[in-house]
């Protein structure tokens, strides 16, 4: 497996050791409307939907509402609402589609508060005492945003490695300055009003805050000359095709991790991480439990009672040949070892479990009931175990 991929498993405590658990889920069903949660009307103009922003985030920043998990969500939401409302193609394809229609786009994942900061610290410029909630020093090396989308495979492909490519809109690094913001030829300054430190200090009554100096905005330096591509920024955002490689083995909603491709960090910062979401899709006769693969097959009673050599679909593609011994019963399971999926960690393999549904006809033929009734004859002199347990229990009840 590539070091610049990493897998975990969300779900519950059914499935395998050794990946990693996440609760958190990704389902659009519930969610609510970005524009409700911002407080503005759907018409609204980009720096209506900024300053909504800014005011819902102060309102509910967990430093203002210590212990109080529901004012957190809140905080979450309104930094997941502003980072689709603020970017045109995301805010179209939701007013076109609803939540239904970001699903498989590329978005910012915040996985800390910080993260949110981070992301959108531009939105609140010159406060002080937003910045200060945040602890300070912005100078320090902010790594670039995580991303998330989705991937669908068909359930088959789980059995062997494969490969998909996406498509992402991210920020990287601007290929005129690399990184700088400054016009070819020139670079940046230390800021005069900080010294370079990227933080100034603050005193307020008894108390001395560092916060991110207003001037750089943290950077500890100035651009006289700001890069024509980027505008100053040092990033660019652009679209870009990656290739995923997806192990076999991999199960639904299992979280590929791409080390380095998110977003661009600011100021030379290193780049967040690109989390892929596997939906594996279903099929019309398997089930997957683990790594072994479940199906039902139904059979006549007469099979069931005299044995047979049965057919029954397999992962392969083709049906394979089960031997049902005499008795057989309902809802017996019989196990094919090895015929499942790959562990994803690459040893072993598991099963398919194939469970036997005797089928009782519901309409007979004259021969066939005629058959049945000389069959019946002799059932009531060789009562079968099960019965004649029954009947016993019966009997001593009602003595």
């Amino acid at each position: 497996m590539s070091p610049l991929l990493s897998l975990e498993k969300r779900g519950g405590p059914s499935y395998k050791e050794g990946l990693s658990y996440v609760n958190e889920e990704f389902s659009v069903v519930g969610k609510k409307d970005y524009y409700e949660i911002l407080g503005v009307k759907r018409d609204a103009a980009p720096e209506e939907i900024r300053k909504a922003y800014h005011k819902v985030a102060m309102k509910y920043h967990p430093d203002r509402n210590p212990g109080n998990s529901e004012a957190e969500v809140r905080f979450k939401e309104a930094a997941e609402a502003y980072d689709i409302l603020r970017d045109p193609e995301k805010r179209k394809r939701y007013d076109q589609m609803g939540h239904e229609g970001l699903q498989g786009f590329a978005g910012r994942e915040f996985h800390s508060f910080e993260d949110i900061f981070e992301a959108f610290g531009d939105v609140f410029g010159g406060d002080s005492l937003f910045d200060g909630l945040f602890g300070g020093s912005s100078r320090r090396m902010r790594r670039g945003a995580h991303l998330q989308c989705e991937v669908k495979i068909d359930f088959r492909d789980a059995l062997a490695d494969t490969t998909r490519t996406i498509r992402i809109d991210r920020t990287a690094v601007c290929g005129e300055c690399r990184g700088s913001g400054a016009r070819a030829g020139t670079a940046p300054t230390p800021c005069k009003s900080c010294g370079g430190r990227g933080e100034i200090l603050q005193v307020r009554e008894f108390l001395s805050i560092r916060m991110p100096c207003p001037k750089c905005r943290g950077a500890g330096s100035t651009i006289a000359a700001p890069c024509a591509h980027c505008h100053g920024q040092g990033r660019v955002r652009r679209e870009e095709t990656i290739e995923v490689k997806i192990p076999a083995g991999v199960e639904d909603g299992t979280r590929l991790r791409l080390a380095g491709q998110g977003e661009a960090g600011a100021n030379g910062s290193p780049p967040g991480d690109l989390f892929v979401i596997v939906r594996v899709k279903g099929d019309p006769f398997f089930e997957r439990r683990d790594d072994d693969v479940f199906c039902q097959v139904p059979i006549p009673f007469s099979q069931a009672a005299l044995g047979a050599q049965i057919d029954v679909p397999s992962l392969a593609g083709k049906t394979t040949r089960m031997k049902i011994p005499p008795g057989t019963q309902p809802s017996q399971m019989f196990r094919l070892r090895g015929m499942g999926f790959p562990s994803v960690h690459g040893y072993g393999r598991g099963d398919q479990l194939v469970e036997i549904l005797v089928e009782v006809p519901k309409k007979l033929t004259a021969e066939q009931e005629k058959l049945l009734a000389e069959f019946a004859k002799t059932e009531e002199r060789n009562i079968g175990p099960l019965r004649k347990g029954f009947l016993d229990r019966l009997r001593r009840y009602f003595e």
